[in-house]
């Protein structure tokens, strides 16, 4: 079984036991931590993709350690300028471990026939709704008077 997860702006393929290694996650060494944002799951009989989400599923997973990643250099010039500017920096990241997967069904979640679904065509494409066309008011502008200048005199 495997999953695929959306976990601080980016996506990783999980599966159950395995660890992946995130951004800088806030909590201590051994606490949990559960991921909501699933879009994707494939349980080896059933695929599931969510539209953007997979409703109802949560993976859970352990916090295993913080680190730091290798040094990264960014150096900045412009030729013939006489422009250098060298920085580093190394990112925090933290592990996780993945734990089970859980699907959750809601129960009461079933749609309820409405008055309108008994009306189908002729296809059985679903319910048909009569709209009836709008009427729109028609206000009614004063005409100016067209008068002459003889009028007016």
């Amino acid at each position: 079984m495997h999953a695929l997860i959306e976990f601080a702006g980016k996506q990783y393929k999980v599966e159950e036991g395995s660890s992946i290694r995130v951004p800088r996650v806030q909590g201590k060494v051994g606490s949990k931590v559960s991921i909501d944002k699933i879009l994707y799951i494939d349980d080896g009989k059933k695929k599931t993709v969510g539209t953007p989400l997979v409703n109802c599923a949560k993976i859970y997973g352990e916090i295993t350690s913080h680190g730091r990643g290798k040094k990264v250099v960014v150096f900045k010039f412009k030729r013939r300028k006489g422009y250098q500017n060298k920085n580093t920096h190394r990112q925090d990241f933290t592990t996780l471990k993945v734990g089970k997967l859980s699907v959750v069904k809601k129960q009461g979640t079933a749609k309820k026939p409405s008055a309108n679904a008994s009306k189908k065509t002729e296809d059985d494409k679903g319910p048909v709704i009569k709209v009836s066309p709008k009427t729109a008011s028609r206000k009614t502008v004063a005409k100016k008077s067209s008068a002459t200048k003889k009028d007016k005199e």
